[in-house]
C-alpha cells in the first residue's frame, strides 16, 4: 500500500521543511509515502471562498484515482488517539487497497465534490493549526502509528 498526503500550497518555513522531510524520511522504513504539494491558486483575492473551494477541489480531485481511499483532515472528521490511529492503518492495509491518500485541504476547507468523492473524515484535534504545521503533526502521527504497529519504542504507553 502506498500513503499519499496531499496539501494546498506550498511550506515557506525551514525549520518546518526540515522537520517535515526528517519524518518523511523514517516513514520511509514502514511505508511507501508520497507527500505533494498543489500549487496555490492565482489571484485568489478576485473568488469567492466558495469558487477558490471550487477550484482547489478540482485541482485534489484530478490527483485521485478510483480506487484510491480518500480521507479529508477535516475539523469535524474523526478523531483518535494513536494507538487507535495506528489500528485504523493497519485495517486499511489488511484490506488490499493500493493507495490511502489523506488530504489538507486550503484555508476555506473542501468544496462539496471533494466531500462527496471521500471516503472518511479524520481531525487531529478540537483546537486549529495553521495548515503548514498540519503537515508535520499528521506525517509525524503517521510515523507513530507505524512504529505502534510494530511495537518499536518510539510510542511509550
Amino acid at each position: 500500500m502506498t500513503i499519499t498526503l496531499l496539501a494546498i500550497g506550498k511550506t515557506d518555513s525551514k525549520p518546518l521543511l526540515s522537520l517535515i522531510a526528517e519524518y518523511e524520511k523514517r516513514l520511509g522504513f514502514y511505508v511507501k509515502f508520497n507527500f505533494e504539494i498543489i500549487p496555490d491558486i492565482k489571484n485568489v483575492k478576485n473568488l469567492s471562498e466558495t469558487q477558490q473551494k471550487q477550484k482547489e477541489g478540482e485541482l485534489i480531485l484530478n490527483k485521485i484515482n478510483n480506487t484510491d481511499v480518500l480521507i479529508l483532515l477535516d475539523e469535524n472528521g474523526k478523531q483518535f488517539d494513536s494507538v487507535n490511529f495506528a489500528n485504523y492503518l493497519q485495517k486499511h492495509m489488511n484490506s488490499g487497497i493500493k493507495q490511502l491518500v489523506f488530504v489538507i485541504g486550503g484555508p476555506y476547507g473542501f468544496s462539496e465534490d471533494v466531500y462527496k468523492k471521500a471516503n472518511g473524515k479524520i481531525s487531529l484535534s478540537k483546537m486549529t493549526f495553521s495548515h503548514q504545521m498540519i503537515r508535520l503533526f499528521f506525517i509525524e502521527q503517521l510515523y507513530r502509528g507505524f512504529t505502534i504497529l510494530r511495537n518499536e519504542p518510539y510510542h511509550h504507553r
